[in-house]
């Protein structure tokens, strides 16, 4: 049984508000207890005789209806009683194309529109909360939800209460009003003047997304309309020193939102940030986070099979980077040999090698990250055995992150075209870990492993290559 509004006995202000399992009684602001009331059983357009009785539309399933302004709900309902579609568009104003494919489904969110619909059906503008005016049962003033432009503070109290009421009692009050769902305010203001906390902020939500990104990978929306969405921060007036953290702060954050972009398989994103990170970071002067995103680019042009394009930007990266950070530098040494292997030149090996000595992990964390990478490049290199012996390393440290499970990945493959019994289990284990995370990369290393399964003989093998398959594909 629907809510229904009855007045209370002992105050005409008051209103209970009865279902089959329990009664509420409201208190309204004074004046408005009898529109109330009046929304409640609805009210008749006024005017001519209406084109549809009624009655139909006091019906507590078709006053749902209304109150969600669910078109094709309610042409359904009317097709029910009778009227054709024909009908249906002679009185609205549309096609019958048009009714049919609200029918189907085709939302109905513009409010002329709407507004026709209510007028040419002689539905009381109050039932659908398009307000009332002249017409309605409420003759207190002007309650029509206007395009976005003309929104004032007072429209947006009655949409809070139209959405408040139609979320309790199951319809909109003739004193509310619903406004269009594009009637949005705009972007949140800026501040007048920046300030140490605003950089602050800004390290803050970058450490959040990084530590989401290393969990869940993916994250791309997220990091991408932050950088957008602080980057406009840099039109505000600010002292030197604080303008020159923000561009430090900012370089950061677009670089994270570049990775991000990269690990969700969107390179053409992924660039762009890339490049934002580079020019923010040299108009402050930061090298360091000039030549790390140039390396990240440069992981977008190996990832499409253009390694000679990597190189080019791993070396512009080593000349700005110099002798300041000896991690990053041996950063760039790995990545430059995996492009080096790919290319099938002899100093890849040299440069893993120097990589090798010139990482400096602080924890077993970032220790995983290198060893994982250096896998890489050893089975390009036709080293597998050094590679499994890498990939199995990673196990502990990163087995729920990204990396630890690009690593199991890798070593259930090595396992699998190497025959080794226990290569269906491992390949399992890295299907299931693989499914939840939202990086595409992950996903694009299941390719492989499926590839690998088929060409092993067994039903067992085929399901597992199937599985694979139907992960690297979501």
């Amino acid at each position: 049984m629907g809510a229904c509004a009855l007045p209370s006995q002992s105050d005409p202000g008051r209103y209970a508000v009865c279902s089959a399992s329990r009664k509420v009684v409201i208190t309204l602001g004074y004046g408005h207890a009898d529109k109330l009331a009046g929304s409640a059983v609805g009210t008749p357009a006024a005017g001519n005789t209406p084109p549809i009785d009624p009655a139909l539309f006091r019906r507590e399933h078709v006053r749902r209806v209304l109150a969600e302004r669910d078109i094709a709900a309610l042409y359904r309902i009317l097709r029910d009683a009778g009227i054709t579609q024909r009908r249906i568009a002679e009185l609205t104003g549309q096609s019958q194309s048009e009714v049919s494919e609200i029918l189907k489904g085709r939302r109905v969110l513009a409010y002329d529109l709407l507004v026709r619909i209510a007028e040419g059906l002689g539905i009381p503008r109050e039932l659908m909360g398009l307000g009332c005016g002249e017409r309605g049962a409420y003759g207190g003033g002007d309650t029509v939800a206007r395009p976005p432009d003309g929104v004032d503070e007072d429209m947006q109290r009655r949409d809070v209460l139209a959405v408040g009421t139609l979320a309790t009692l199951g319809f909109v009050p003739s004193f509310a009003a619903l406004l269009d769902p594009s009637a949005r305010p705009g972007e949140v203001p800026l501040p007048s003047r920046l300030g140490a906390s605003d950089v602050a902020e800004i390290r803050t939500r970058t450490r959040q997304l990084r530590m989401a990104a290393q969990v869940e990978g993916g994250q791309a929306r997220a990091a991408s309309a932050a950088a957008a969405y602080y980057r406009r921060l840099t039109a505000v007036p600010a002292t030197e020193q604080v303008a020159h953290s923000l561009g430090f702060a900012l370089a950061e954050l677009d670089e994270l939102a570049g990775w991000c972009c990269y690990d969700a398989g969107l390179d053409r994103h992924a660039r762009w940030h890339y490049r934002t990170a580079v020019d923010l970071a040299r108009r402050v002067g930061d090298d360091y986070r000039v030549a790390s995103a140039l390396r990240c680019a440069g992981l977008v042009d190996s990832r499409r099979d253009r390694p000679d394009d990597a190189m080019k930007l791993y070396q512009i990266a080593g000349v700005k980077l110099g002798n300041q950070d000896p991690d990053l530098g041996a950063w760039l040494d790995a990545v430059s040999a995996g492009a080096l292997a790919d290319m099938g030149h002899e100093q890849a090996a040299d440069h893993l090698a120097r990589a090798r000595d010139g990482w400096q992990a602080t924890d077993a964390v970032e220790r995983a990250d290198q060893n994982y990478q250096a896998a890489l490049v050893y089975v390009r290199l036709g080293r597998l055995d050094v590679a499994e012996a890498l990939t199995a390393s990673v196990n502990g440290a990163g087995r729920v992150r990204p990396v630890g499970v690009f690593a199991t990945i890798l070593r259930a493959t090595i396992h699998i075209q190497a025959g080794e019994p226990r290569g269906l289990g491992m390949a399992k284990s890295a299907i299931d870990a693989a499914a939840p995370l939202h990086s595409l990369r992950v996903r694009e290393r299941l390719v492989p492993l499926a590839e690998a399964l088929e060409a092993r003989p067994g039903s067992d093998a085929r399901e597992l290559a199937r599985m694979a398959r139907q992960v690297a594909t979501v």
